[in-house]
């Protein structure tokens, strides 16, 4: 989720297309979100590791 977040944002950019720019965000944030959870041995999901 992160990486489609930051592919997201960085085809938004190039293209001008601000609803793209608006989803990375959003995807990029929650990415970053899950994989810290993850990382401090949180169950997200149902899984005790978030890839």
């Amino acid at each position: 989720m992160l990486l489609l977040g930051i592919i997201l944002l960085v085809v938004g950019f190039v293209t001008g297309i601000s609803i793209l720019w608006t989803i990375g965000i959003i995807l990029a944030v929650i990415g970053a979100i899950l994989w810290i959870m993850g990382a401090m041995g949180h169950a997200v999901g149902g899984r005790r590791h978030y890839w």
